[in-house]
This record gives C-alpha cells, sequence and structure tokens, in this order.
C-alpha cells in the first residue's frame, strides 16, 4: 500500500507566506513593535556572543599588528621591577639616615661634627670580646680612638680601620677603658668591660655617696669627644670584697648593645 504523500504544495507556502506579510504591513504598529521587542528578548544572547567573539578578534589582531617595541620580555620586566624595589627599598633606607643624622647635627653641642652612620657587618658578644665590625673605614674619615654612639649614647670606640671597614670596641669588652664620670661627682674614673653585657668603674673611694640609677657620663676628651654624653647607668652598688674602702660600681649600659644593627662614629673636625 502507497504511503500517503503529506508535502505542503510550494504555491501554498508562496501564499501563506504572502498572507502573514499583508497582515503584518497594515497590522497597528503597537502589535508589531511588542512583536519587535519579543525577538530581540529570545535572541539577545546568542547576539551578544558573537559580537564579543568579534570584538575581541578584532583586539587581538590589532595587539598582534602592534610595533615591537611596546613590547618586553618576561626576563626584562621582571629585571626592571626588582630593580625598582630594590632603589625604592634604599632610598628609604636612606631618607631615615638622615632624619637620624640630621636630629643629632641640629645640636648646638655638635656644631662641627660629623656623624658618619655606619651598618653593623659582625657582632661579637661573649665572655671573652664584646666588639663590632662595621662598613665604614679610612674613607670614610674614621680612626682609632673615636667615639661610636648609638641611640644617643657611647657604646665603644673605634680599635681598628682599614679603608673600608673598622672594628669598634664596645664598653663592656675586658679590653675597654674610657674615662667617666657619674652624675653629680666631679670625680674622673676608668670604666672598664667586664666581658658580659656591663662594666665597672673602679677605684671610688666609699667615702662617695653612689646611688643606683645614676647617670654615667663618658669625660670629653681633645679631638674625639667635645662634650660628656651618657655612657649608662649604676646598676649595682656595693663595697668592694677585696677592699671595703673602695666601691664596686656596676653600669648597665645605655643602650641596648647586643641588638644594635647601626652606630654613628663621632668625627671632631672632619674635612
Amino acid at each position: 500500500m502507497a504511503m500517503r504523500n503529506n508535502r505542503v504544495p510550494d504555491r501554498v507556502k508562496f501564499i501563506s507566506l504572502f498572507l502573514t506579510g499583508l497582515v503584518f504591513l497594515f497590522a497597528p504598529q503597537e502589535l508589531t513593535s511588542k512583536f519587535q521587542f519579543a525577538y530581540v528578548r529570545v535572541f539577545c544572547r546568542p547576539l551578544s556572543i558573537g559580537r564579543d567573539v568579534s570584538i575581541s578578534a578584532h583586539g587581538f589582531m590589532a595587539s598582534a599588528e602592534g610595533s615591537p617595541q611596546d613590547v618586553v620580555s618576561r626576563e626584562k620586566y621582571d629585571k626592571l621591577h626588582n630593580h625598582l624595589a630594590n632603589v625604592t627599598e634604599w632610598l628609604r633606607q636612606e631618607r631615615q639616615k638622615v632624619e637620624s643624622l640630621s636630629g643629632l647635627r641640629n645640636r648646638t653641642i655638635w656644631q662641627g661634627v660629623n656623624f658618619v652612620l655606619a651598618d653593623i657587618i659582625t657582632s661579637t658578644i661573649d665572655g671573652l670580646h664584646s666588639e663590632l665590625i662595621i662598613n665604614r673605614g679610612s674613607e670614610d674619615e674614621l680612626a682609632v680612638g673615636q667615639f661610636v654612639m648609638a641611640n644617643e649614647s657611647i657604646v665603644g670606640t673605634i680599635c681598628k680601620v682599614d679603608t673600608r671597614t673598622a672594628r669598634v670596641l664596645l664598653i663592656t669588652d675586658p679590653a675597654s677603658q674610657i674615662a667617666v664620670k657619674i652624675e653629680g661627682l666631679n670625680k674622673d674614673r676608668i670604666l672598664q668591660g667586664t666581658g658580659d653585657d656591663s662594666a665597672k668603674v673602679k677605684l671610688l673611694p666609699t667615702k662617695y655617696k653612689i646611688e643606683v640609677d645614676e647617670v654615667v657620663y663618658a669625660q670629653k676628651k681633645p679631638g674625639y669627644l667635645s662634650t660628656p654624653v651618657i655612657v649608662g647607668t649604676v646598676g649595682q652598688c656595693e663595697s668592694n670584697k677585696d677592699n671595703p674602702l673602695l666601691w664596686d660600681i656596676t653600669v648597665k649600659p645605655a643602650s641596648d648593645i647586643a641588638n644594635l644593627t647601626e652606630v654613628s662614629v663621632i668625627v671632631m673636625n672632619p674635612r
């Protein structure tokens, strides 16, 4: 049995489409506008995807046609980025040094004095030695005997100088001996390191009254120190066991010597 042919004749299709067109042509504008908006809502997303693809392709072609001079390699970019980071940090540290030194120079007692700011390369603090190696030397006008400051207090003296480095003998080193005086007492004495984190004042008779926490000053020294500067404070004062007529005075440094990271060297009458 032959199958029935359900194909719509072409003439019928043409007449249907023609009549549909006439309906839209003579239909009210309000009705046709609603139809247009419905069409846009249905096909908005597919059309936008196609537009984005077109724009992206156009941007890619434009960048590909750009000048090679506008593009650098990743290696060169990283190198420039790291250089900028290093320079920024260097400027920050230099600014801090300028602010620190400006605060010292602005004081009238330091007029005509140069402060050489130095970083600590190594430090040795044990029972036998208390010393620092700093990154300044004879090129920076450093010389043996100059006083070294930290936190505006004397922490040691220069004991050896090379071209670009110097050795600082801290006040706590057993070999360190500097002239000092105790607050309110017009007597010069010697401050000698004990090898740990303190120093002692030698040969002061017990007839002089000494109190704990009194300030100990490094005495001025022509050519090296123009005014007394704090070294530390009296931490303990008791009669000497070997000689009860003398005080055994322990001095605590005014700075936390064990945790220093930088110091300033006092250069009198700089070139």
